[in-house]
């Protein structure tokens, strides 16, 4: 039976991985087991019934943009495979319109699982200023909690120059005071600053540097002719570029190598690659160049002099040196070196089991690549993003932007330099989004992604992204958290410019922000409903609290009258019982006459009544106050007294007889309660 199963199963599998194109065995399995192998609905979950991408929500847009071209609205369809590519010019371009429109919400509800154990989280934030003062560099390295007066602290060490003659310039807000916090500027990781100190006079040497110091500030607007394409890209590139940088960059648009590269237009002072664009000599602000690819010939005559600059390529060519063979060596041959020293590092480890180890070797070397001004990569599964983006208070809550990079697209290289490390878009990502970030330039981690993103935003999207070609990455994903779902706003592809990204960014907090002052709305009213509850709660306690002590009260006193009845009853019982003790111990009252002589005694009690009796005149007095005590008039709290003269028969010795107490032959007494 077991067999029959599995043959069962590989049946499905072989079914479904025709149906839908997933050559990935583990991709598909992991989809077949999300719908307990379910055919039907693993295909249905992978090839939605409706052929439309995600719809956009911007309502100021008539048309969406595909990944191929624009559509109207009610025909915007999903890119299939056999749609045609994108022209070379289209792919080439780095000012290019921008990419597909926004997936929409038709994505099943997001159903959330339990959160990860373990969340990387976030160091303290520091922040690296560059200072140039007169002919001097500085770095600076301060937490983004410090204030501005304390990089002039750190500066008057360094510089024996006074605070009060300081003067801290380059911050994009204009002038800010000593106590101004850094987190308040909103600053990215890496800033340029210079000080100035007017009331100290510069030196010769000092005021021609300053000169060249004002140009490394400027931005160059490089005009290239690329021959053999015929075409002409207008690239702006800072003062602070190298000539090296700048090759590597066309590398990455026209697929020349730095060294395939023939220049035309550099003037003689740019003699050195690693020269920065403002002491190159070149025409400010705007300057003409032509690059091709050199010739075979020419390639051969040089490959001595290129095999000694072979550690000056940068990583990024690393690939570019797989076409050696064309000129029949191989390329360990030419640069004395194994291929695997020439291949760029991958941006992410392939089948790593955790993704936090994997996004840390991401960012360490995204910032060898291009640069610690970059966003701040969250560093933690999707998962974890998307709690921090979605599920806080509603006014934290943040947009999740999603960088998936792919090293097989040209454009990735000029995305990343020219728009990830923009200092603009650094800063509006990191003050507004949580940025994650994913390699899919491997068709494991590919296939890891797109189990994530079924997961988390349903089967569209990740049939979406699936569906992108490799020369449309680099993506970046625009996610807004819903009540019932997570939404993509937005696919930026890699085709775009700086300020078509940051259009786009802000479009998606539009909409975010609306979305989020009715949650914030929500939430203050829930709040609010809750706050008069628990008011409610608490004063329905203390009644309950009170009425409870009150009646605690009332049972204790009614516990109390019941002991002191009992008590009572039990003396009354007790005293009853002496009494008819006493009672039956009298002797008998003796007879008016008779031989011995009798004593007659009237006994008046505190009620006004009269006890009378008579006794013998040998009688003891103990015998009297047992009487008197059978009455109920016991001797520990009456006294017996006589009338005239008054005197307290009680304190008499009890074994007196009548006749010595002079109770003889009649006398009248008193009872008197002891006080």
């Amino acid at each position: 039976m077991a067999s029959d199963s599995n043959m069962d199963r590989e049946m499905i599998l072989a079914d479904f991985q025709a149906c839908t194109g997933i050559d990935n065995i583990a991709e598909a399995i992991t989809l077949l087991e999300l719908n307990n192998w379910d055919l039907v609905a693993a295909i249905n979950g992978v090839i939605p019934q409706e052929n439309g991408i995600l719809q956009s929500n911007f309502s100021s847009e008539a048309t969406q943009t595909g990944p191929y071209g624009p559509h109207s609205q009610s025909e915007a369809t999903a890119p299939t495979p056999s749609a045609p590519p994108p022209s070379e010019s289209e792919s080439e371009s780095a000012s290019a319109s921008s990419s597909s429109s926004l997936p929409s919400s038709s994505s099943p509800a997001f159903c959330p699982v339990q959160p990860s154990r373990h969340i990387v989280e976030r160091q303290s934030r520091m922040l690296n200023f560059h200072v140039e003062y007169r002919q001097r560099s500085i770095e600076v390295v301060l937490e983004e909690a410090s204030t501005v007066g304390a990089i002039k602290t750190i500066l008057e060490t360094e510089l024996q120059v006074p605070v009060s003659k300081m003067q801290l310039k380059g911050w994009k807000s204009g002038d800010v005071s000593d106590s101004t916090v850094l987190r308040s500027l909103h600053l990215p990781k890496n800033n340029s600053l210079y000080v100035l100190t007017p009331d100290i006079a510069p030196s010769a040497s000092t005021s021609q540097s300053s000169a060249q110091q004002g140009l490394s500030n400027q931005n160059y607007l490089l005009v290239i002719s690329h021959r053999e394409a015929q075409r002409d890209y207008s690239l702006n590139f800072p003062a602070s570029k190298t000539i090296q940088e700048v090759k590597r960059n066309i590398s990455d648009l026209t697929n020349i190598p730095v060294r395939h590269q023939q220049w035309d237009g550099w003037p003689a002072s740019a003699s050195d690659d690693s020269m920065t664009l403002a002491v190159s000599g070149i025409s400010y602000p705007c300057h003409h160049l032509t690059v091709c690819r050199r010739s075979s010939s020419a390639l051969t005559v040089d490959q001595t002099d290129e095999c000694t600059d072979v550690h000056m390529v940068s990583d990024s060519e690393g690939d570019d040196f797989e076409d050696a063979p064309e000129f029949g060596v191989d390329e360990s041959e030419i640069f004395g070196l194994g291929s695997s020293t020439c291949r760029k590092s991958p941006m992410m480890p392939e089948n790593s089991e955790n993704e936090g180890d994997a996004l840390l070797h991401f960012t360490a070397e995204f910032s060898r690549r291009y640069g610690d001004c970059h966003p701040v990569f969250y560093i933690g599964t999707l998962e974890a993003a998307s709690q921090e983006a979605f599920y806080g208070k509603a006014r934290d809550r943040k947009l999740l932007a999603i960088y998936l990079h792919n090293d097989e697209s040209v454009l990735s290289n000029v995305f990343c330099s020219q728009m990830m490390c923009a200092d603009s878009i650094v800063s509006y990502l990191s003050q507004n989004f949580i940025t994650w970030a994913w390699d899919v330039s491997k068709e494991a981690n590919k296939a890891r992604l797109l189990t994530m993103c079924t997961r988390h935003f349903g089967s569209v999207v990740a049939q979406t992204i699936r569906l992108y070609k490799t020369d449309q990455f680099p993506l970046l994903l625009i996610v807004m958290g819903k009540r019932t779902s997570n939404e993509v706003l937005n696919v930026i592809q890699g085709n775009t410019t700086v300020d078509e990204l940051m259009m786009r960014l802000m479009g998606a907090m539009e909409i975010f922000t609306a979305q989020q002052q009715e949650d914030i709305k929500d939430e203050d009213e829930r709040e609010a409903r809750e706050l008069v509850k628990r008011e409610q709660d608490e004063a329905y306690r203390l009644s309950l609290e009170a009425d409870r002590k009150k009646r605690e009260a009332q049972e204790r006193e009614e516990a109390e009258q019941v002991r002191q009845d009992r008590i009572k009853k039990e003396q009354e019982e007790e005293r009853e019982a002496i009494r008819l003790s006493l009672e039956q111990a009298l002797p008998p009252e003796p007879k008016e006459e008779g031989e011995e002589p009798i004593s007659k005694l009237r006994i008046r009690t505190p009620s006004g009544e009269f006890l009378e009796r008579r006794f013998l005149g040998s009688c003891k007095l103990q015998v009297l106050f047992d009487f008197v005590a059978s009455k109920g008039y016991p001797s520990d709290e009456f006294k017996l007294l006589t009338t005239f003269p008054r005197r307290n028969i009680t304190q008499l010795d009890p074994a007196w007889n009548l006749l010595e107490a002079k109770l003889f032959p009649q006398e009248t007494l008193f009872l008197e309660a002891k006080e």
